[in-house]
Protein backbone atom coordinates (compact mmCIF):
# COMPACT_ATOMS: atom_id res chain seq x y z
CA UNK A 1 0.00 0.00 0.00
CA UNK A 2 0.75 3.67 -0.65
CA UNK A 3 2.76 4.83 2.33
CA UNK A 4 0.76 8.47 3.50
CA UNK A 5 2.68 11.16 5.20
CA UNK A 6 2.10 11.86 9.03
CA UNK A 7 1.07 14.82 10.69
CA UNK A 8 2.07 16.13 13.95
CA UNK A 9 -1.19 16.15 16.08
CA UNK A 10 -1.56 12.42 15.76
CA UNK A 11 1.88 11.85 17.88
CA UNK A 12 -0.09 14.74 20.44
CA UNK A 13 -2.42 13.78 23.25
CA UNK A 14 -5.95 13.45 22.05
CA UNK A 15 -5.34 10.59 19.47
CA UNK A 16 -3.36 8.61 21.44
CA UNK A 17 -5.52 9.28 24.64
CA UNK A 18 -8.53 8.01 22.65
CA UNK A 19 -6.26 4.76 21.85
CA UNK A 20 -5.39 4.69 25.48
CA UNK A 21 -8.88 4.19 26.78
CA UNK A 22 -9.64 1.63 29.72
CA UNK A 23 -12.83 -0.68 28.83
CA UNK A 24 -15.36 -0.62 30.86
CA UNK A 25 -19.12 -0.70 30.81
CA UNK A 26 -21.99 -2.80 31.48
CA UNK A 27 -23.55 -5.32 29.03
CA UNK A 28 -27.23 -5.74 27.15
CA UNK A 29 -27.35 -9.09 27.62
CA UNK A 30 -25.67 -12.33 29.52
CA UNK A 31 -22.19 -14.07 29.34
CA UNK A 32 -21.75 -17.65 29.59
CA UNK A 33 -23.33 -18.25 32.57
CA UNK A 34 -26.66 -17.11 31.43
CA UNK A 35 -26.47 -19.37 28.46
CA UNK A 36 -27.61 -23.29 28.66
CA UNK A 37 -24.96 -25.98 29.26
CA UNK A 38 -23.30 -26.46 26.34
CA UNK A 39 -23.80 -23.63 24.27
CA UNK A 40 -21.75 -20.61 23.90
CA UNK A 41 -22.22 -16.68 23.24
CA UNK A 42 -20.93 -14.42 20.89
CA UNK A 43 -20.82 -10.83 20.59
CA UNK A 44 -23.21 -9.09 18.06
CA UNK A 45 -25.94 -6.37 17.40
CA UNK A 46 -29.84 -6.32 17.44
CA UNK A 47 -31.06 -6.88 13.40
CA UNK A 48 -32.30 -3.91 11.69
CA UNK A 49 -35.40 -5.63 10.28
CA UNK A 50 -37.11 -9.03 10.67
CA UNK A 51 -35.29 -12.19 10.12
CA UNK A 52 -36.22 -12.93 6.65
CA UNK A 53 -33.30 -13.49 4.04
CA UNK A 54 -34.12 -11.03 1.82
CA UNK A 55 -34.17 -8.15 4.31
CA UNK A 56 -30.91 -8.21 5.58
CA UNK A 57 -27.40 -6.71 4.63
CA UNK A 58 -25.81 -5.74 7.79
CA UNK A 59 -24.18 -8.00 10.24
CA UNK A 60 -26.62 -7.67 12.94
CA UNK A 61 -29.16 -9.74 10.34
CA UNK A 62 -26.53 -11.60 8.54
CA UNK A 63 -24.98 -13.63 11.63
CA UNK A 64 -28.25 -15.49 12.81
CA UNK A 65 -29.47 -16.14 8.91
CA UNK A 66 -25.95 -17.59 8.38
CA UNK A 67 -26.58 -19.97 11.14
CA UNK A 68 -29.84 -20.68 10.46
CA UNK A 69 -30.18 -21.40 6.49
CA UNK A 70 -28.11 -22.75 4.31
CA UNK A 71 -28.55 -21.51 0.20
CA UNK A 72 -27.08 -23.89 -2.76
CA UNK A 73 -23.87 -22.88 -2.09
CA UNK A 74 -21.84 -21.46 1.14
CA UNK A 75 -18.37 -19.90 1.20
CA UNK A 76 -14.87 -21.87 1.96
CA UNK A 77 -13.37 -20.51 4.92
CA UNK A 78 -10.02 -19.60 4.22
CA UNK A 79 -10.56 -18.79 0.45
CA UNK A 80 -14.17 -17.52 -0.14
CA UNK A 81 -14.31 -19.45 -2.83
CA UNK A 82 -18.03 -21.46 -3.52
CA UNK A 83 -18.95 -24.81 -1.97
CA UNK A 84 -21.47 -26.73 -2.86
CA UNK A 85 -24.44 -26.99 0.01
CA UNK A 86 -27.71 -27.67 -1.28
CA UNK A 87 -26.97 -27.95 -4.81
CA UNK A 88 -25.93 -30.88 -6.51
CA UNK A 89 -24.67 -29.25 -9.41
CA UNK A 90 -25.42 -25.65 -10.94
CA UNK A 91 -24.25 -25.27 -14.47
CA UNK A 92 -24.46 -22.92 -17.66
CA UNK A 93 -23.12 -22.67 -21.07
CA UNK A 94 -23.49 -18.77 -21.26
CA UNK A 95 -23.80 -17.22 -17.81
CA UNK A 96 -27.21 -16.60 -18.88
CA UNK A 97 -29.04 -19.82 -18.95
CA UNK A 98 -28.84 -21.98 -15.42
CA UNK A 99 -30.08 -25.52 -14.61
CA UNK A 100 -29.57 -26.23 -10.91
CA UNK A 101 -29.88 -29.53 -9.54
CA UNK A 102 -30.42 -30.05 -5.92
CA UNK A 103 -29.03 -33.05 -3.26
CA UNK A 104 -31.81 -35.01 -1.18
CA UNK A 105 -32.16 -35.80 1.77
CA UNK A 106 -32.19 -31.59 3.34
CA UNK A 107 -35.01 -30.51 5.51
CA UNK A 108 -36.30 -27.45 6.78
CA UNK A 109 -36.03 -27.19 10.73
CA UNK A 110 -40.15 -28.09 10.55
CA UNK A 111 -39.27 -31.22 8.60
CA UNK A 112 -40.33 -30.37 5.64
CA UNK A 113 -37.87 -31.03 2.59
CA UNK A 114 -36.16 -28.68 0.83
CA UNK A 115 -37.60 -28.57 -2.87
CA UNK A 116 -36.44 -26.60 -6.60
CA UNK A 117 -39.71 -25.11 -5.28
CA UNK A 118 -38.41 -24.06 -1.62
CA UNK A 119 -35.64 -21.62 -3.66
CA UNK A 120 -37.82 -20.92 -6.38
CA UNK A 121 -40.95 -19.31 -4.24
CA UNK A 122 -38.59 -18.15 -2.18
CA UNK A 123 -36.73 -15.72 -4.71
CA UNK A 124 -40.14 -14.70 -6.48
CA UNK A 125 -41.24 -13.32 -3.22
CA UNK A 126 -37.78 -11.67 -2.04
CA UNK A 127 -37.90 -10.26 -5.70
CA UNK A 128 -41.83 -9.06 -5.08
CA UNK A 129 -41.66 -4.98 -4.84
CA UNK A 130 -44.71 -5.28 -2.16
CA UNK A 131 -43.01 -7.43 0.04
CA UNK A 132 -40.41 -4.18 0.24
CA UNK A 133 -37.23 -6.62 0.79
CA UNK A 134 -34.01 -4.53 1.27
CA UNK A 135 -31.99 -6.94 -0.84
CA UNK A 136 -34.91 -7.48 -4.10
CA UNK A 137 -32.44 -6.11 -6.29
CA UNK A 138 -29.70 -9.18 -6.48
CA UNK A 139 -32.88 -10.81 -8.26
CA UNK A 140 -32.55 -8.21 -11.22
CA UNK A 141 -30.54 -10.24 -13.76
CA UNK A 142 -33.22 -12.35 -13.74
CA UNK A 143 -36.12 -12.51 -16.52
CA UNK A 144 -39.03 -11.28 -15.40
CA UNK A 145 -37.80 -9.20 -12.79
CA UNK A 146 -39.15 -6.08 -13.74
CA UNK A 147 -42.77 -7.80 -13.80
CA UNK A 148 -42.54 -8.31 -10.65
CA UNK A 149 -40.68 -5.43 -9.63
CA UNK A 150 -41.49 -2.56 -11.76
CA UNK A 151 -39.72 0.77 -11.31
CA UNK A 152 -43.40 2.90 -10.49
CA UNK A 153 -46.68 1.88 -9.96
CA UNK A 154 -47.71 -1.53 -8.99
CA UNK A 155 -46.31 -5.14 -10.23
CA UNK A 156 -48.06 -6.92 -13.26
CA UNK A 157 -47.09 -10.22 -11.99
CA UNK A 158 -46.33 -12.26 -8.88
CA UNK A 159 -43.47 -14.14 -10.28
CA UNK A 160 -40.86 -14.06 -12.51
CA UNK A 161 -41.18 -15.66 -15.61
CA UNK A 162 -37.21 -16.82 -15.55
CA UNK A 163 -37.13 -19.33 -12.85
CA UNK A 164 -38.84 -22.83 -13.57
CA UNK A 165 -39.31 -25.87 -11.55
CA UNK A 166 -38.61 -28.69 -13.46
CA UNK A 167 -38.95 -31.25 -11.03
CA UNK A 168 -38.33 -31.55 -7.10
CA UNK A 169 -34.71 -31.60 -7.61
CA UNK A 170 -34.39 -29.35 -10.39
CA UNK A 171 -35.19 -25.56 -11.61
CA UNK A 172 -33.83 -23.23 -14.02
CA UNK A 173 -33.18 -19.73 -14.44
CA UNK A 174 -33.05 -17.63 -17.19
CA UNK A 175 -31.35 -14.16 -16.98
CA UNK A 176 -32.03 -11.43 -18.92
CA UNK A 177 -28.13 -10.65 -19.45
CA UNK A 178 -24.82 -12.53 -18.63
CA UNK A 179 -23.75 -12.58 -15.07
CA UNK A 180 -20.20 -14.03 -14.49
CA UNK A 181 -20.39 -14.25 -10.83
CA UNK A 182 -23.69 -14.96 -10.43
CA UNK A 183 -23.12 -18.91 -9.27
CA UNK A 184 -20.99 -17.11 -6.92
CA UNK A 185 -23.62 -15.71 -5.26
CA UNK A 186 -25.74 -18.44 -3.74
CA UNK A 187 -24.20 -18.12 -1.16
CA UNK A 188 -25.54 -14.97 -0.31
CA UNK A 189 -28.76 -14.89 2.46
CA UNK A 190 -31.41 -13.10 -0.22
CA UNK A 191 -31.08 -17.13 -2.42
CA UNK A 192 -31.78 -19.01 0.65
CA UNK A 193 -35.00 -21.23 0.19
CA UNK A 194 -38.10 -20.47 2.63
CA UNK A 195 -40.49 -23.63 4.24
CA UNK A 196 -44.58 -23.14 3.07
CA UNK A 197 -44.59 -22.00 6.23
CA UNK A 198 -43.36 -18.83 5.45
CA UNK A 199 -45.85 -17.71 3.02
CA UNK A 200 -49.01 -17.94 5.94
CA UNK A 201 -47.88 -15.20 7.75
CA UNK A 202 -44.31 -13.61 6.64
CA UNK A 203 -43.75 -11.13 9.66
CA UNK A 204 -44.90 -13.35 12.35
CA UNK A 205 -42.05 -16.12 10.54
CA UNK A 206 -39.51 -13.04 10.54
CA UNK A 207 -40.04 -12.94 14.37
CA UNK A 208 -38.97 -16.97 14.35
CA UNK A 209 -37.88 -17.65 11.36
CA UNK A 210 -37.44 -21.85 9.86
CA UNK A 211 -34.59 -22.41 8.15
CA UNK A 212 -32.49 -24.98 7.15
CA UNK A 213 -29.33 -24.62 8.37
CA UNK A 214 -27.05 -25.98 11.10
CA UNK A 215 -28.97 -24.32 13.88
CA UNK A 216 -32.60 -23.49 14.69
CA UNK A 217 -33.86 -20.82 16.84
CA UNK A 218 -33.97 -22.00 20.02
CA UNK A 219 -37.06 -20.88 21.11
CA UNK A 220 -37.26 -22.59 24.65
CA UNK A 221 -34.54 -20.66 25.61
CA UNK A 222 -35.09 -16.79 24.63
CA UNK A 223 -35.25 -17.25 20.41
CA UNK A 224 -35.19 -14.03 19.64
CA UNK A 225 -35.14 -11.66 22.97
CA UNK A 226 -34.90 -8.18 21.50
CA UNK A 227 -32.71 -5.79 22.66
CA UNK A 228 -30.48 -8.25 24.15
CA UNK A 229 -29.89 -11.65 22.30
CA UNK A 230 -30.74 -14.15 20.01
CA UNK A 231 -30.76 -18.23 21.24
CA UNK A 232 -30.48 -20.78 19.01
CA UNK A 233 -29.45 -24.38 18.76
CA UNK A 234 -27.48 -27.60 17.07
CA UNK A 235 -30.37 -28.95 14.55
CA UNK A 236 -29.83 -32.69 14.43
CA UNK A 237 -31.23 -33.59 11.12
CA UNK A 238 -28.48 -30.86 9.00
CA UNK A 239 -27.85 -32.28 5.84
CA UNK A 240 -25.18 -30.35 5.55
CA UNK A 241 -21.13 -31.27 5.66
CA UNK A 242 -20.35 -28.06 8.50
CA UNK A 243 -22.26 -29.67 11.28
CA UNK A 244 -22.27 -27.17 14.64
CA UNK A 245 -19.73 -28.85 17.46
CA UNK A 246 -21.65 -26.71 20.13
CA UNK A 247 -25.11 -28.00 21.27
CA UNK A 248 -26.10 -23.94 21.18
CA UNK A 249 -25.13 -20.40 20.97
CA UNK A 250 -26.17 -17.35 21.91
CA UNK A 251 -25.72 -13.98 19.90
CA UNK A 252 -25.47 -11.49 23.06
CA UNK A 253 -26.56 -7.67 21.81
CA UNK A 254 -23.87 -5.04 23.56
CA UNK A 255 -24.08 -1.99 24.00
CA UNK A 256 -20.52 -1.67 23.27
CA UNK A 257 -17.66 -3.12 22.10
CA UNK A 258 -15.64 -2.11 25.23
CA UNK A 259 -18.28 -3.94 27.25
CA UNK A 260 -18.07 -6.71 24.92
CA UNK A 261 -14.46 -7.22 25.49
CA UNK A 262 -14.24 -6.53 29.18
CA UNK A 263 -16.80 -9.50 29.26
CA UNK A 264 -14.66 -11.45 27.19
CA UNK A 265 -11.63 -10.57 29.36
CA UNK A 266 -14.23 -11.94 32.19
CA UNK A 267 -15.21 -14.99 30.69
CA UNK A 268 -18.79 -13.74 30.39
CA UNK A 269 -18.69 -13.74 26.81
CA UNK A 270 -17.08 -16.86 24.58
CA UNK A 271 -16.32 -15.22 21.03
CA UNK A 272 -15.67 -11.63 19.77
CA UNK A 273 -15.32 -10.55 16.45
CA UNK A 274 -14.31 -7.03 16.95
CA UNK A 275 -11.35 -5.94 19.56
CA UNK A 276 -12.64 -2.20 20.46
CA UNK A 277 -9.91 0.82 19.87
CA UNK A 278 -9.26 0.83 23.06
CA UNK A 279 -7.95 -2.62 23.48
CA UNK A 280 -6.60 -3.02 20.01
CA UNK A 281 -2.43 -2.74 21.55
CA UNK A 282 -2.97 -4.65 24.58
CA UNK A 283 -5.81 -7.63 23.57
CA UNK A 284 -3.24 -9.93 22.13
CA UNK A 285 -0.97 -9.62 25.58
CA UNK A 286 -4.56 -10.46 27.12
CA UNK A 287 -5.38 -13.21 25.42
CA UNK A 288 -2.07 -14.35 24.12
CA UNK A 289 -3.07 -17.80 22.26
CA UNK A 290 -6.89 -17.00 22.19
CA UNK A 291 -6.61 -13.73 20.00
CA UNK A 292 -7.10 -13.93 16.08
CA UNK A 293 -5.73 -11.25 14.02
CA UNK A 294 -5.92 -11.87 9.98
CA UNK A 295 -6.70 -10.45 6.85
CA UNK A 296 -10.55 -9.63 5.72
CA UNK A 297 -12.28 -9.08 2.72
CA UNK A 298 -13.50 -5.69 4.34
CA UNK A 299 -13.03 -1.57 3.74
CA UNK A 300 -13.93 1.02 6.03
CA UNK A 301 -15.40 4.25 3.81
CA UNK A 302 -17.35 7.17 4.66
CA UNK A 303 -20.44 8.00 2.42
CA UNK A 304 -22.61 10.81 2.16
CA UNK A 305 -26.10 11.49 1.07
CA UNK A 306 -26.40 12.18 -2.35
CA UNK A 307 -30.27 12.28 -2.61
CA UNK A 308 -29.31 15.56 -0.08
CA UNK A 309 -29.77 18.97 -2.24
CA UNK A 310 -26.11 20.27 -0.42
CA UNK A 311 -24.38 17.31 -1.37
CA UNK A 312 -25.85 16.64 -5.42
CA UNK A 313 -24.60 20.12 -6.70
CA UNK A 314 -22.01 19.80 -9.38
CA UNK A 315 -18.88 20.82 -7.11
CA UNK A 316 -19.69 18.93 -4.09
CA UNK A 317 -17.81 16.09 -5.83
CA UNK A 318 -14.70 18.27 -5.41
CA UNK A 319 -15.94 19.35 -1.87
CA UNK A 320 -15.75 15.26 -1.46
CA UNK A 321 -11.90 14.60 -3.01
CA UNK A 322 -10.88 17.70 -0.65
CA UNK A 323 -12.44 15.76 2.75
CA UNK A 324 -10.71 12.87 1.09
CA UNK A 325 -7.27 14.14 0.95
CA UNK A 326 -7.65 15.97 4.40
CA UNK A 327 -8.06 12.63 6.05
CA UNK A 328 -4.46 11.43 6.99
CA UNK A 329 -5.20 7.79 7.17
CA UNK A 330 -1.53 6.49 7.52
CA UNK A 331 -1.44 8.70 10.66
CA UNK A 332 -4.89 7.53 12.26
CA UNK A 333 -4.39 3.86 11.62
CA UNK A 334 -1.31 4.02 13.12
CA UNK A 335 -2.42 5.39 16.08
CA UNK A 336 -5.38 3.86 16.45
CA UNK A 337 -4.59 0.45 15.02
CA UNK A 338 -0.99 0.14 15.71
CA UNK A 339 -0.35 0.20 11.68
CA UNK A 340 -2.33 -3.21 11.21
CA UNK A 341 -4.90 -1.45 9.20
CA UNK A 342 -3.60 -0.53 5.71
CA UNK A 343 -4.75 2.51 4.34
CA UNK A 344 -7.25 2.10 1.26
CA UNK A 345 -6.34 3.36 -2.79
CA UNK A 346 -9.56 1.63 -4.18
CA UNK A 347 -12.43 0.72 -3.38
CA UNK A 348 -12.04 -3.13 -3.74
CA UNK A 349 -10.38 -4.80 -0.32
CA UNK A 350 -7.31 -6.78 -0.81
CA UNK A 351 -7.32 -10.39 -2.18
CA UNK A 352 -10.48 -8.97 -3.98
CA UNK A 353 -9.50 -9.90 -7.64
CA UNK A 354 -8.98 -6.74 -9.56
CA UNK A 355 -7.88 -4.94 -6.10
CA UNK A 356 -5.03 -1.82 -7.28
CA UNK A 357 -4.23 1.79 -6.56
CA UNK A 358 -7.21 3.51 -8.61
CA UNK A 359 -8.54 6.35 -6.20
CA UNK A 360 -4.17 7.81 -6.31
CA UNK A 361 -3.94 11.02 -5.06
CA UNK A 362 -7.68 11.78 -4.28
CA UNK A 363 -7.13 9.14 -1.32
CA UNK A 364 -3.53 10.51 -0.14
CA UNK A 365 -2.80 13.38 2.01
CA UNK A 366 -2.75 16.49 1.07
CA UNK A 367 -3.51 19.09 3.02
CA UNK A 368 -3.20 22.26 0.56
CA UNK A 369 -5.04 20.81 -2.28
CA UNK A 370 -7.73 19.89 0.19
CA UNK A 371 -8.67 23.36 1.20
CA UNK A 372 -8.62 24.22 -2.41
CA UNK A 373 -10.72 21.32 -4.02
CA UNK A 374 -13.01 22.58 -1.02
CA UNK A 375 -13.15 25.96 -1.59
CA UNK A 376 -13.65 25.60 -5.44
CA UNK A 377 -16.76 22.97 -4.84
CA UNK A 378 -18.56 25.83 -2.72
CA UNK A 379 -17.74 24.94 1.00
CA UNK A 380 -18.79 21.78 3.42
CA UNK A 381 -23.25 21.92 2.48
CA UNK A 382 -23.74 23.12 5.78
CA UNK A 383 -21.05 24.69 7.03
CA UNK A 384 -19.78 21.64 9.01
CA UNK A 385 -19.62 17.87 8.06
CA UNK A 386 -21.31 15.49 10.76
CA UNK A 387 -20.05 11.67 10.23
CA UNK A 388 -22.84 9.49 11.62
CA UNK A 389 -21.98 6.04 13.56
CA UNK A 390 -22.79 3.80 15.55
CA UNK A 391 -21.96 4.23 19.41
CA UNK A 392 -22.28 0.04 20.34
CA UNK A 393 -19.47 -0.78 17.80
CA UNK A 394 -15.61 0.39 18.18
CA UNK A 395 -16.19 3.46 15.67
CA UNK A 396 -16.41 6.75 17.73
CA UNK A 397 -12.58 6.32 18.24
CA UNK A 398 -11.64 6.51 14.55
CA UNK A 399 -14.64 8.80 13.48
CA UNK A 400 -13.05 11.01 15.95
CA UNK A 401 -9.60 11.04 14.85
CA UNK A 402 -10.46 11.75 11.09
CA UNK A 403 -12.98 14.66 12.32
CA UNK A 404 -9.78 16.01 13.97
CA UNK A 405 -7.75 15.41 10.69
CA UNK A 406 -10.13 17.78 9.21
CA UNK A 407 -10.15 20.00 11.25
CA UNK A 408 -6.79 20.37 11.48
CA UNK A 409 -6.26 20.64 7.79
CA UNK A 410 -9.35 23.15 7.44
CA UNK A 411 -8.02 25.04 10.82
CA UNK A 412 -11.36 25.23 12.43
CA UNK A 413 -14.18 23.03 13.75
CA UNK A 414 -15.62 21.80 10.64
CA UNK A 415 -16.32 18.05 11.55
CA UNK A 416 -17.69 16.55 14.49
CA UNK A 417 -19.53 12.70 14.96
CA UNK A 418 -22.91 12.33 15.10
CA UNK A 419 -23.39 9.46 17.79
CA UNK A 420 -26.50 6.67 17.47
CA UNK A 421 -27.00 4.31 20.29
CA UNK A 422 -27.62 1.19 18.26
CA UNK A 423 -26.25 0.27 14.74
CA UNK A 424 -29.84 -0.79 13.76
CA UNK A 425 -31.21 2.34 14.65
CA UNK A 426 -28.38 4.44 12.37
CA UNK A 427 -29.07 1.62 9.70
CA UNK A 428 -32.85 2.65 9.45
CA UNK A 429 -31.99 6.32 8.69
CA UNK A 430 -29.24 5.02 6.23
CA UNK A 431 -31.54 2.75 4.31
CA UNK A 432 -34.81 4.88 4.18
CA UNK A 433 -32.15 7.78 2.91
CA UNK A 434 -33.18 10.41 5.57
CA UNK A 435 -29.56 11.18 5.71
CA UNK A 436 -28.19 14.83 5.78
CA UNK A 437 -24.50 14.17 6.20
CA UNK A 438 -21.78 11.72 5.90
CA UNK A 439 -22.34 8.46 7.60
CA UNK A 440 -20.16 5.04 8.04
CA UNK A 441 -20.00 2.32 5.67
CA UNK A 442 -18.02 -0.19 6.06
CA UNK A 443 -18.62 -3.22 3.67
CA UNK A 444 -17.54 -6.83 4.49
CA UNK A 445 -17.53 -8.96 1.36
CA UNK A 446 -20.78 -11.49 0.98
CA UNK A 447 -18.29 -13.03 -1.99
CA UNK A 448 -14.76 -12.27 -3.32
CA UNK A 449 -15.61 -10.84 -6.40
CA UNK A 450 -15.65 -6.72 -7.59
CA UNK A 451 -19.18 -7.18 -8.75
CA UNK A 452 -19.92 -7.08 -4.78
CA UNK A 453 -18.03 -4.19 -3.81
CA UNK A 454 -18.96 -2.10 -6.63
CA UNK A 455 -21.80 -3.23 -8.38
CA UNK A 456 -24.08 -4.13 -5.59
CA UNK A 457 -23.24 -1.04 -3.96
CA UNK A 458 -23.10 1.87 -6.37
CA UNK A 459 -24.94 0.15 -9.86
CA UNK A 460 -27.91 2.88 -9.92
CA UNK A 461 -30.77 1.22 -7.47
CA UNK A 462 -28.73 -1.58 -5.95
CA UNK A 463 -29.90 -3.07 -2.92
CA UNK A 464 -26.71 -1.57 -0.66
CA UNK A 465 -26.77 1.79 -2.98
CA UNK A 466 -27.55 3.93 0.18
CA UNK A 467 -26.38 7.13 -1.41
CA UNK A 468 -28.23 7.45 -4.32
CA UNK A 469 -25.39 7.15 -6.79
CA UNK A 470 -26.40 7.20 -10.09
CA UNK A 471 -23.69 7.32 -13.16
CA UNK A 472 -24.36 5.84 -16.67
CA UNK A 473 -20.91 5.41 -17.45
CA UNK A 474 -20.45 3.48 -14.43
CA UNK A 475 -23.95 1.58 -14.95
CA UNK A 476 -22.24 0.65 -18.44
CA UNK A 477 -18.94 -0.19 -17.42
CA UNK A 478 -20.46 -2.62 -14.42
CA UNK A 479 -23.03 -4.45 -16.57
CA UNK A 480 -20.11 -4.95 -19.57
CA UNK A 481 -17.95 -6.33 -16.43
CA UNK A 482 -20.61 -8.61 -15.15
CA UNK A 483 -21.21 -10.00 -18.74
CA UNK A 484 -17.92 -10.55 -19.58
CA UNK A 485 -16.34 -14.04 -20.07
CA UNK A 486 -12.67 -13.39 -20.26
CA UNK A 487 -11.45 -12.39 -16.63
CA UNK A 488 -8.34 -10.20 -17.77
CA UNK A 489 -11.23 -8.07 -19.27
CA UNK A 490 -13.76 -8.34 -16.85
CA UNK A 491 -11.12 -6.74 -14.40
CA UNK A 492 -10.28 -4.40 -16.43
CA UNK A 493 -13.74 -3.30 -16.93
CA UNK A 494 -14.39 -3.22 -13.03
CA UNK A 495 -11.21 -1.18 -12.77
CA UNK A 496 -12.26 1.62 -14.97
CA UNK A 497 -16.13 1.34 -13.27
CA UNK A 498 -13.77 1.98 -9.83
CA UNK A 499 -11.90 5.06 -11.57
CA UNK A 500 -15.39 6.75 -12.15
CA UNK A 501 -16.08 6.21 -8.91
CA UNK A 502 -12.60 8.42 -8.06
CA UNK A 503 -13.87 11.22 -10.08
CA UNK A 504 -17.65 11.49 -8.35
CA UNK A 505 -16.40 10.18 -4.50
CA UNK A 506 -20.14 8.84 -4.04
CA UNK A 507 -17.66 7.71 -0.83
CA UNK A 508 -14.41 8.03 0.82
CA UNK A 509 -12.52 5.42 1.12
CA UNK A 510 -10.67 5.09 4.41
CA UNK A 511 -8.40 1.58 5.22
CA UNK A 512 -9.08 -2.55 5.15
CA UNK A 513 -10.22 -4.02 8.17
CA UNK A 514 -8.25 -7.06 9.45
CA UNK A 515 -9.74 -9.20 11.60
CA UNK A 516 -8.70 -8.91 15.09
CA UNK A 517 -10.95 -10.95 17.66
CA UNK A 518 -10.66 -13.69 20.17
CA UNK A 519 -12.00 -15.81 22.56
CA UNK A 520 -12.91 -17.02 26.12
CA UNK A 521 -11.39 -20.19 28.05
CA UNK A 522 -14.56 -21.48 28.08
CA UNK A 523 -14.36 -22.25 24.30
CA UNK A 524 -12.15 -24.08 21.89
CA UNK A 525 -11.76 -24.08 17.69
CA UNK A 526 -12.73 -20.50 17.46
CA UNK A 527 -11.87 -19.19 13.81
CA UNK A 528 -13.01 -16.70 11.46
CA UNK A 529 -13.53 -16.88 7.92
CA UNK A 530 -11.88 -14.57 5.34
CA UNK A 531 -14.69 -12.60 5.56
CA UNK A 532 -14.37 -11.89 8.87
CA UNK A 533 -17.44 -13.84 9.96
CA UNK A 534 -16.80 -16.50 13.08
CA UNK A 535 -17.14 -19.88 11.69
CA UNK A 536 -19.93 -20.72 14.51
CA UNK A 537 -20.20 -24.46 14.01
CA UNK A 538 -16.54 -25.21 14.39
CA UNK A 539 -16.72 -23.71 18.28
CA UNK A 540 -16.66 -26.36 20.65
CA UNK A 541 -17.46 -26.15 24.38
CA UNK A 542 -14.39 -26.86 26.83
Amino acid sequence: MRGLTRVKWLAGAGILALAATACGGGNSGGGSSGAPAGYYTASSTEPQNLLQPANANETGGFYPLSMMFRGLYTYDAKTGETVPAVAESMESPDNVNWTVKLKTGWTFHNGEPVTAKSFVDAWNWGALSTNKQINTTFFQPIVGYDQVHPENGQPTAQTMSGLKVVDDTTFTIQLAYPVSSFKAQMGYTPFMPLPQEFYTNPDKYGQAPIGNGPFQLDTANGGWDRKKSITVKRYENYAGQDKAKAAGARLVFYTTYDAAYTALRDNRLDVIDQIPTSAVGSFQNDLGNRAVVQPQLAIQKIGFPLYDAGWATPGAAKVRQGLSMAIDRAGITKALYKGQEQPAVDWLAPGVPGHMDVCGDVCTYNPERAKQLIAEGGGIPGGKLTIATNADGPHKEWVTAVCNSINQTLGSQACEPKLYAEFSVAREEITNKQMTGAYRTGWKADYPFPDNFLNDIYRTGAASNDAGYSNADFDNLAQQAQGATDEAQALQLWQDAAKQLAQDLPSIPLWYYVTKAGSSTNVSNVSFDVFGNPEFTEVTVN
